[in-house]
């Protein structure tokens, strides 16, 4: 018989996972976060849980916050269970599952005055985020857009600001004119420089309606970046089938993830921070080796496998590893074109790191899909696949087997896999994708063309003509005949 997550069923379910040890009713929110998705509760808040539980850091709980439709749907669902999380952890040899709770509160979503005066609460001293690689408006070159029409709307109504960045702005404008002390902003999304990339958005969207105090932000609040890492996917119906059935908790919305986490931080925390380092975090003065690594390594290894396993019908990311051709497309690629130009990494080797990254993408327990590894690839390839195009480049590489992940991605958009079956819509782009993809069937550099993806690539024979090549056969013979060819064998 299953028990409904919530405070009041704690004790029932401490008999079927792990529970908070600390009184919850004693934490004092300590962090607003914006995005309270997936992998920010199998995160940022399962090392805060573990904090909690050393008896530290209780005045860091969490606020949560959201602008869009779906953190009010999420707002719901962990509402109903006083914030409380079921945390499922599944490695090849054991599954655990573990109730967090170092979220306390979730704001209205989209309440504007509500959001910006939690903003202004002194005690909340680190603003954090989860909004995706798509989330920044950031072009290819990932330069701030103050163009775009949620942020031109934000510098237009300063006071009733919709995005992220404009409520953050108003957040600490509000705070100088109370005369408190700014909070650190950090970024928790898979971006190279993420903290430079946040800042710029701050500053770039305050700057449309006030000058003077968007160089006030630049010179004088904190925006760290960071890596963070733990494979976490969507939640289904499977999943909360299986917590229910399996560990007899009812949870509305759990989160199923891989055991291995990391998080690497810079540690620019002004107004104070929790000492996560003391579960786990590494504080470190500059975080841009570890974020290459990551981002090339294992955010690209993903889309180099995910579009091939999508034009061949793989559901989940494990099948795909046991496809020999995909698997040996990833050692390839990765062997010749990304760790190559991957910069030395303090106290890591690049190869025993992505062996590390093949065994987590084969764990058949997760249950990670395909289809989610390939959504908004007009977003992801700029910053996980496009960059090793242009490292590869400098460095007098051809990057012949990144050209060819770009045609599989190209010939994915255009909504059919090779057997014939429909590719629903998944990008936010999905329809000028598929324009584009179409039209790059007769004009490869139809595709090129999208100088928000691919800047000036097109103008490059280097990629743009294997690029072109590789095209030309997925729509004349498939993508396993063609991944063949790039293997040697055809």
């Amino acid at each position: 018989m299953s028990v409904r997550l919530s405070a009041a069923t704690l004790e029932d379910i401490a008999g079927k996972a792990a529970v908070p040890g600390y009184d919850r009713a004693k934490l004092v929110p300590g962090i607003l976060h914006f995005g309270v998705g997936n992998f920010h509760r199998a995160h940022q808040a399962v090392y805060l849980d573990d904090l909690f539980e050393t008896g530290e850091g209780h005045d860091f709980a969490i606020v949560g916050a959201g602008v869009m439709p779906s953190d009010a749907a999420m707002r719901d669902k962990l509402a109903g269970q006083d914030y409380l999380t079921t945390v499922v952890e599944q490695d090849n040899a054991r599954t655990s599952a573990r109730v967090t709770g170092p979220m306390v509160d979730m704001l209205p979503v989209g309440d504007a005055a509500a959001i910006v005066e939690k903003l202004a609460d002194p005690a909340i001293r680190i603003v954090s985020m989860t909004v995706t690689e798509g989330g920044y408006f950031i072009d290819s070159d990932g330069v701030f857009d103050p163009s775009h029409p949620a942020i031109a709307a934000d510098g237009q109504n300063p006071d009733q600001p919709k995005t992220v960045f404009g409520l953050i702005g108003a957040g600490l404008k509000l705070r100088g004119e109370r005369g408190i002390q700014p909070f650190t902003v950090m970024s928790c999304d898979n971006i190279p420089h993420n903290g430079k990339v946040c800042r710029n958005a701050v500053v770039g969207t305050m700057r449309l309606s006030d000058p003077a105090f968007a160089d006030w932000i630049d010179q004088t609040v904190a925006f760290p970046s960071g890596m963070v890492d733990r494979i976490t996917p969507a939640t289904s119906q499977r999943e909360i089938d299986h917590c229910r059935e399996t560990f007899g908790i009812d949870d509305a919305w759990p989160v199923y993830c891989e055991e291995f986490k990391q998080w690497v931080l810079e540690d620019d925390f002004p107004a104070g921070r929790p000492a996560l380092e003391k579960v786990g975090v590494q504080f470190v003065p500059d975080v841009s080796p570890y974020e290459t690594m990551k981002i090339r390594i294992l955010n690209g290894g993903h889309a180099i496998i995910a579009y091939p396993a999508g034009l061949m019908d793989v559901h989940f990311v494990h099948e795909a590893m046991e496809t020999d051709l995909v698997a040996r497309f990833l050692d390839k690629l990765e062997a010749e074109e990304v760790l190559p130009i991957v910069p030395p990494v303090p106290d890591t080797d690049l190869a025993d790191y992505y062996a590390l990254i093949k065994r987590r993408f084969a764990n058949p327990k997760i249950g990670d899909t395909v289809r989610r590894l390939c959504f908004d690839g007009s977003n992801r390839q700029p910053k996980f696949i496009i960059l090793s195009i242009l490292d590869n480049l400098k460095a007098g590489r051809d990057p012949v087997g990144l050209a060819l992940e770009s045609a599989l991605w190209c010939r994915y958009c255009r909504g059919v896999t090779d057997s014939g079956k429909t590719i629903e819509p998944n990008d936010p782009n999905w329809g000028h994708l598929v324009e584009r993809a179409k039209a790059a069937e007769t004009d490869p550099m139809a595709w090129l063309a999208m100088s928000e993806v691919y800047g000036s690539l097109k103008d490059e024979p280097r990629f743009a003509k294997p690029f072109a090549d590789w095209l030309a056969m997925l729509a004349e013979k498939g993508t396993a005949a063609t991944l063949k060819a790039y293997l040697g064998e055809g």
